[in-house]
C-alpha cells in the first residue's frame, strides 16, 4: 500500500551534476531549481555547501534570487568525520552556513565501506551517525539520513546496517533513506531488504534512493512505494554518475497515471515534457528522444498498421493519453506507412490533401529514401514535401548560385567565406559570410542575406548538425546524408539533404529549416 503522503525528493542539482559531461553554472542550478519547483515536486537538493565554492555561492544566491511555492530547498553533507568531535566539523558548520530547514546527511551503512574507506571500527561508524543527525537536530534543522551502500551492507551485515539506522533514527532524523548506491541490486533483493527494515523499524519514516547501474531504479522505486515508503529520491532525465538515478521523468506519470498515488497535487503533470526538455537543454545534454513518457518519439508511430488504427482509436498503439504528461502523438513517414498516415501528417499540419496526392506523396518517399533520404526525424522536410504536394510554394527566397571557400591561416587557424547569390521578392542580393566551417559560413551568408526582409530569423539557432555516409563502399565519391535540427526556442524541427558533395546536402538540409522557421514564424 503506497503511503498517503508519498513525498519526491529531486537531487538533480547534486546527485544528478555528478554526471559526466554535465558542469551547471550557479545561474544554471537556480533556473532548474525554479522549473523543479514549477513541476511541484516536495523537496529540492540544492548541493553539497562547502564542498565547492559553486555550491556555496548557489545557497548564498538562493536565499535571494529563490521564490519557491511548492519545494522545500535542502542542504547536503556527509556525517562527521571519523574519530572527531560533531561540534565544529566543517562539514556540519558548512550545513548550518546554507541556513536551509532541511538538510540531508549521508552515512556508510556497510561494514566493508567503514572499515577500508573510512579505516575505523563499526561502533564508531554508528556513532558518526547518531552524533550528527542529534547535532543539527538540536540546531533546529529537519534531517533527513541517507543510508549509503545500505542494500549491500545489510546483505553484508544486517546487524551493523540496522544499527545505524536506529541510531539516526533516535537521534530525530525524520527521513530514513536507504540508497541503492551501486545500482547493482535486483528487485526481489529490494522488496525483501526493505521488508526486513520495516519490520525492525516500524515507526521510521522510509524513503529510497536507487542508482540505475543494473537497470532496476525506476521499477525498484515503484515497487518500493507500493511497500510504503514516504519518500522517493531521484533526478528528472535520470541524470547521475555512471548510468544515473532513478528517473523521475518516469516515475512520477508512472505513480499518478498507473498507480493512482496522490502526489497529483504535489505534481503538475502536465508540465512534466516541457520541464523535463528544458531542464535538457540547461544541462546542454539532448534528451534522449526514446525516454518514456517525455521523450519526443514516445508517443510516434511509423509502420502503416499502428498508424491507419491510430487515425480511427487513438488508443489503439498508446499506453497513455500523451497530452497528459505535455507530450504529443506524432506520425513519421517512411517506406513502411500508409497513405492514412500521410493524410494524418497533413491534417495535423492543416495541409490539405487528396487520397490521389497522399499516395505520390508515399510514392515519392519510397523513392527518396531509396536514395538516402530519412523522413523520420526530418519532419520539417516531410512538412515542406506535404506543402508542395497541395500546390504551396514559398516566396521567402531563390537560390540563384552559392560558393565556400576554406584557407588555413598563418596561426594553424582555419577559415570558411561562403557566398550566396538570392533572389528576393524580385531583387537580386549577394552577400558573404564567414565562419569556422562551410556550413557555419553558408548559414551566416544566408541570414546575412534574409535579415532585413525577415527579422524573425534572429529567433532560429542550429541545435544539431550530423553527417552520415551512405555507402562506405563508394569511398569518397559515396553519397552522404546531412541532418540539421533548428529551432526557434519552444520547439524545434529537422531537415535533410542528400548529395555526393557535402556541402550541397548541407543547403538542401540548411535551406529547408530556415524556410520552416520562416514559415512557422508568419514571414
Amino acid at each position: 500500500m503506497a503511503h498517503p503522503q508519498l513525498e519526491i525528493y529531486d537531487t538533480t542539482l547534486r546527485d544528478g551534476a555528478q554526471q559526466e559531461g554535465i558542469s551547471l553554472t550557479v545561474s544554471d542550478k537556480l533556473r532548474v531549481a525554479g522549473l523543479l519547483d514549477e513541476l511541484g515536486v516536495a523537496y529540492i537538493e540544492g548541493g553539497w555547501p562547502g564542498a565547492n565554492p559553486k555550491d556555496s555561492e548557489f545557497f548564498k544566491r538562493a536565499r535571494s534570487e529563490l521564490d519557491l511555492r511548492t519545494a522545500s530547498l535542502t542542504a547536503f553533507a556527509s556525517t562527521r568525520r571519523p574519530r572527531g568531535a560533531v561540534e565544529g566539523d566543517p562539514q556540519m558548520l558548512d550545513l548550518l552556513e546554507a541556513e536551509t530547514e532541511v538538510v540531508c546527511i549521508v552515512g556508510k551503512a556497510w561494514d566493508y565501506h567503514v572499515k577500508e574507506a573510512l579505516r575505523t571500527d563499526l561502533g564508531e561508524g554508528i556513532a558518526m551517525a547518531g552524533e550528527s543527525v542529534d547535532y543539527l537536530v538540536r540546531r533546529g534543522r529537519r534531517v533527513f539520513f541517507d543510508a549509503e551502500h545500505f542494500f549491500d551492507g545489510y546483505a553484508s551485515d544486517p546487524g551493523f546496517s540496522l544499527a545505524v539506522l536506529k541510531a539516526a533514527h533516535e537521534a530525530g532524523a525524520e527521513r530514513l533513506v536507504l540508497c541503492d548506491t551501486n545500482g547493482g541490486r535486483l528487485l526481489h533483493e529490494i522488496t525483501h531488504t526493505l521488508g526486513r527494515v520495516q519490520e525492525a523499524l516500524p515507526e521510521a519514516e522510509l524513503g529510497v534512493h536507487f542508482h540505475n547501474d543494473a537497470g532496476c531504479a525506476v521499477a525498484s522505486s515503484l515497487a518500493a512505494v507500493r511497500l510504503g515508503v514516504r519518500q522517493v529520491q531521484g533526478c528528472v532525465n535520470g541524470y547521475g554518475e555512471r548510468t544515473g538515478n532513478a528517473d523521475l521523468s518516469t516515475i512520477l506519470p508512472d505513480l499518478v497515471l498507473k498507480m493512482g498515488v496522490p502526489v497529483l497535487d504535489h505534481v503538475r503533470l502536465e508540465s512534466l515534457s516541457p520541464i523535463a526538455r528544458h531542464i535538457a537543454e540547461i544541462v546542454n545534454i539532448r534528451l534522449d528522444p526514446h525516454s518514456p513518457y517525455v521523450g519526443t518519439s514516445a508517443f510516434t508511430h511509423k509502420a502503416g498498421l499502428h498508424t491507419s488504427a491510430l487515425a480511427r482509436r487513438p488508443d489503439a498503439y498508446e499506453h497513455q493519453n500523451p497530452a497528459a504528461v505535455g507530450n504529443r502523438t506524432r506520425m513519421v513517414v517512411s517506406e513502411l506507412a500508409g497513405k492514412t498516415a500521410v493524410l494524418s501528417k497533413a491534417a495535423e499540419l492543416d495541409v490539405e490533401l487528396t487520397d490521389r496526392q497522399a499516395a505520390e506523396v508515399l510514392d515519392d518517399i519510397k523513392h527518396m529514401e531509396h536514395r538516402g533520404y530519412h523522413f523520420e526525424a526530418a519532419d520539417g522536410s516531410f512538412e515542406l514535401m506535404l506543402r508542395r504536394a497541395a500546390g504551396w510554394t514559398h516566396d521567402f527566397f531563390e537560390l540563384e548560385s552559392y560558393r565556400v571557400s576554406t584557407e588555413r591561416r598563418g596561426g594553424g587557424e582555419v577559415m570558411a567565406e561562403a557566398t550566396v547569390k538570392l533572389w528576393i521578392r524580385g531583387e537580386r542580393i549577394i552577400t558573404t559570410g564567414e565562419g569556422n566551417g562551410p556550413v557555419n559560413a553558408l548559414d551566416h551568408a544566408l541570414r546575412g542575406a534574409l535579415r532585413s526582409r525577415f527579422p524573425e530569423l534572429d529567433g532560429l539557432r542550429l541545435t544539431n548538425y550530423r553527417v552520415r555516409v551512405l555507402d562506405a563502399t563508394e569511398s569518397t565519391a559515396a553519397a552522404v546524408r546531412v541532418f540539421i535540427e533548428t529551432s526557434d526556442g519552444t520547439s524545434a524541427w529537422g531537415s535533410i539533404g542528400v548529395d555526393t558533395d557535402v556541402i550541397g546536402a548541407s543547403w538542401e538540409a540548411l535551406a529547408d529549416g530556415i524556410v520552416v522557421g520562416l514559415l512557422r514564424a508568419g514571414a
